[in-house]
């Protein structure tokens, strides 16, 4: 159980909270981990389950039927779920997609989908990476070509969060391609919708509860009405959503270096060679004694940079340095720990094995580290 008694980032209402998300996660997540981890996706009643304990899109408005509540509450959920070492899309609904419709979406829009996406009953995915294009998201070539009062739309996407469960897909698309990132729009897409299809779930190394999925779109023709913000500025509103997505990354990260760090704690007091624990070996508390201090740098950075955001303070290279930081962390802290377990570390019955291969891939999505020190060096 993560340590709430040194953090300074929440106040009491995030903690009776907090209490809430654990009670919901021990009915209907823990007791079905191993059953998401083998079909490779988490199913719709513990979406609904979220929905009704209030822990879908809790920041939306209340003249959205949202909460109305402080990041925080984001960041609780997001940290909550990392420990229990569960890769499920909840977060990517909750920081990101949510922000999409309730800033940019049209009262219609707002209507048609946030009171679903609060519930559960809706689930979203926004697609932006293509075969050809992954960082450089100026690179898409989805087209969405006006036709009347219609956009048709055709390409494909790949590597995509919530892709099998998704209702809506958030499409990033060129409305006018020879306008560059100029010339990007976010069009909104249903499930159903003729000549959208979903490909395979994808194999991945890790995080086997997220489905993941390739999308294909062939001359998918939706209403004008389902263009999401302004025409042609979609490139400029994902760059304003990266920070709160890139932070939510560093959350989740240092959470799951923590419950690494704890695996490798009650591993080594137990595990025994040469007529001792291995915890008593000099090399085993040195190790774990340096994993403590980074955890108790990256904790209190945490609370730094979410009481910032919070605040609507944090830069983008504030939150790049961050999601680069603990995404770092989280790996070499990972490693550690399953060294620590030795042969069993390597086994997937050890919770260990699962967190090690969950990490790798955040220091790719949400931003390369590459890329995360590309933007950090524009601000110095």
């Amino acid at each position: 159980m993560l340590d709430m008694s040194k953090r300074f980032a929440y106040n009491e209402d995030h903690d009776m909270f907090r209490d809430t998300v654990r009670k919901v996660f021990a009915e209907h997540m823990t007791p079905y981990l191993e059953q998401h981890e083998a079909e490779g996706i988490v199913g719709r009643e513990a979406w609904k389950a979220l929905g009704e304990a209030g822990m879908l899109c809790p920041t939306v408005a209340e003249e959205n039927g949202g909460l109305g509540l402080d990041f925080g509450y984001n960041a609780v959920i997001a940290e909550e779920l990392s420990y229990l070492g569960s890769s499920a899309g909840f977060t990517l609904q909750n920081d990101i997609t949510a922000n999409y419709f309730e800033r940019l979406g049209t009262p219609e829009q707002k209507a048609k989908y946030l009171p679903g996406m609060i519930s559960g009953d809706i689930i979203t995915a926004i697609a932006m990476t293509e075969p050809g294009a992954g960082s450089d998201l100026q690179g898409v070539r989805t087209t969405a070509k006006r036709d009347g009062d219609d956009y048709i739309i055709n390409g494909s996407k790949t590597y995509i969060t919530n892709g099998q469960n998704c209702d809506v897909v958030i499409v990033v698309a060129k409305t006018n391609p020879a306008e560059g990132a100029k010339g990007t729009s976010l069009i909104l897409v249903d499930a159903g919708t003729p000549g959208f299809e979903r490909g395979r779930n994808l194999d991945k190394i890790g995080q086997h509860s997220a489905d993941t999925s390739e999308l294909f779109f062939t001359d998918v023709r939706v209403p004008k009405e389902n263009l999401l913000g302004q025409e042609g500025r979609g490139f400029i509103h994902l760059m304003e959503e990266l920070p709160q997505e890139r932070i939510s990354i560093a959350i989740g990260c240092q959470a799951g270096a923590q419950r690494a760090f704890d695996e490798a704690v009650s591993f080594t007091k137990e595990r025994k060679a040469f007529g001792q624990t291995v915890f008593e070996f000099q090399n085993t508390k040195f190790t774990l004694a340096g994993i403590a201090a980074e955890l108790q740098v990256g904790w209190a950075h945490i609370d730094w940079a979410l009481k910032r955001h919070i605040a609507g303070e944090l830069t983008t290279a504030e939150a790049s340095s961050a999601k680069l930081w603990h995404t770092e962390l989280q790996g070499r802290v990972c490693d550690a720990a399953l060294q620590l377990h030795g042969g069993a570390g390597y086994m997937n019955e050890y919770m260990i094995a699962r967190l090690w291969r969950d990490a790798r891939v955040t220091r790719i999505f949400g931003g390369t580290s590459e890329i995360m020190k590309e933007v950090i060096s524009r601000s110095i």
